[in-house]
């Protein structure tokens, strides 16, 4: 009852809406002087986030990509979370802020309790292949064994951006226990399947701006287990940016983080 099938035009929808974002995101970065997203936002509205991003504060919305006449792209038989995230870390530099995101190896220390395991799998210059173990907890438990490939594009010494794409999810039965085993890839409980983020970093105002859009792609929600995994599937993918940025953020400021790298 509680396993999903990811099927090929599922896949499809996701890579075109993926597709879709991507050019719009490209689009913004060769904005002159409006590297972030939020500085193509309207006034008031982009002057209202910054001073919430200046007072500590995590900035949250849900985005939706549309074709090109303009509807939302969707995914038959599954749902696509579509979220951005961004934060300010005053007193550090960019350096400080690419050395902490690329420190693979101590993501579990940074990122817990969600990210269980995490390992620097290889790299090749700016190009990272990373190892996460993903726990997943909101009415049931999920453990996830994921790899990634990472890409980090420096644009100047103030600006970079970067990728990641999941290569690899597979949800983990019996987590931690002697008949620990993985389900089959995308014949499992649906609750994600696809997990791509985009960062872009900016040193301005005496810190960093660091923003990130989340797609991640689960199974939809069938009304007999509707109880169960709604509030999984719907409610994860918000509140797991949200932790993201404010862990960031929060390790930047650590005393320690930053003598370490000054």
């Amino acid at each position: 009852v509680m396993s999903a099938e990811l099927r090929p035009k599922t896949l499809e929808a996701f890579q075109r809406y993926v597709q879709a974002t991507e050019a719009r995101i490209d689009s913004e970065l060769k904005r002159p002087g409006a590297f972030l997203y939020v500085d193509g936002l309207p006034e008031p509205r982009r002057s209202q986030i910054r001073a919430q991003l200046q007072r500590g504060e995590v900035f949250m919305d849900r985005l939706y990509t549309v074709d090109a006449s303009g509807r939302k792209i969707t995914a038959p038989d599954a749902l696509i979370h579509h979220w951005i995230g961004a934060v300010f870390i005053p007193g550090v530099t960019l350096r400080q802020t690419i050395d902490l995101v690329q420190d693979y190896d101590h993501h579990q220390d940074i990122y817990k309790p969600e990210v269980v395991r995490s390992k620097l799998v290889g790299r090749n210059g700016n190009d990272f292949k990373i190892f996460y173990r993903l726990r997943k907890k909101k009415v049931i438990t999920v453990t996830l064994n994921s790899d990634h490939d990472v890409h980090y594009y420096p644009v100047d010494d103030k600006h970079w951006y970067s990728r990641s794409y999941s290569t690899r999810i597979a949800e983990v039965a019996d987590a931690d226990q002697p008949g620990e085993h993985e389900k089959p890839i995308g014949n499992d409980g649906g609750f994600l399947w696809r997990l791509y983020s985009y960062w872009r970093f900016e040193e301005r105002d005496d810190g960093v701006y660091v923003e990130c859009e989340s797609i991640s792609l689960t199974r939809d929600i069938p009304v007999m287990l509707s109880w169960l995994i709604k509030p999984f599937v719907t409610g994860i993918p918000k509140e797991s940016l949200q932790m993201t940025m404010g862990s960031t953020r929060a390790a930047l400021l650590a005393p320690h983080a930053t003598s370490d790298s000054k």
